[in-house]
């Protein structure tokens, strides 16, 4: 897997020591900015999806990486068609 270089931001300078020392952490942040930022992270509710171990060829995985975002549900649809051969 081919990593992206790193690109620096005028806009969004490296944090330093003190910037970490002052910075508020998220559990501080007031609710009424709280609901400006729904929590929508994670699978939704009632997914029929099941989270396993295994092993696959590194070949193949890289293959799917090399497709772009979206690899894993388009290796469960490789998967769903292998099963229904």
């Amino acid at each position: 897997m081919s990593r992206k270089p790193v690109v620096m931001d005028e806009d969004s300078p490296e944090w330093t020591t003190d910037d970490f020392t002052c910075a508020a952490r998220g559990s501080d942040i007031p609710a009424n900015i709280l609901v400006a930022f729904p929590k929508t992270r994670g699978r939704p509710a009632g997914s029929n999806k099941q989270l396993v171990s295994l092993r696959i060829d590194r070949d193949v995985i890289e293959r799917f990486r090399e497709s772009g975002p979206g690899w894993q549900s388009r290796i469960n649809e490789a998967l769903r068609k292998a099963v229904a051969a």
